[in-house]
């Protein structure tokens, strides 16, 4: 898999009466196979405010990496690929309990997350092999 993009952002509300502005959107683009795919991440962006009781960042952006300031938002969909292999076969998904997107970051080296937004900054794409251990 040629990882390609990972950003994330805010929702907006379009409508009054609508609670877009209650969630937020990461997005992670890669290449499969020959074919260019796309995988995103909706959950409640309550969970910016919280992640650093289960990352080892304590505030946002995380890191930055050549003039970029990666922030928690930009590594949810790349960390919810990485972590679970049958999200491949999916478009999007919507994560609205803690617990979950806990589990999923359980088990990500926070280095290699670094180093794969590193290599998009620098060479553009950055290629995953799902060998790289990712528990620390």
């Amino acid at each position: 898999m040629l990882l390609k993009k990972a950003v994330g952002y805010e929702l907006q509300k379009e409508k009054p009466n609508t609670s877009e502005d209650f969630f937020n959107r990461s997005v992670v683009s890669y290449i499969e196979d020959g074919v260019e795919k796309e995988f995103s991440v909706l959950y409640v962006r309550y969970f910016d405010e919280v992640f650093s009781e289960f990352l080892p960042y304590e505030k946002d952006p995380l890191f930055t990496v050549h003039g970029r300031d990666v922030s928690f938002k930009d590594t949810v969909a790349l960390v919810s690929l990485l972590a679970v292999p049958n999200n491949k076969n999916k478009k999007r998904v919507y994560i609205n309990e803690k617990n979950e997107l806990t589990s999923l970051y359980a088990n990500i080296d926070s280095q290699v997350i670094k180093d794969i937004f590193t290599a998009i900054e620098e060479k553009g794409e950055y290629r995953w092999n799902g060998t790289v251990k990712l528990s620390v």
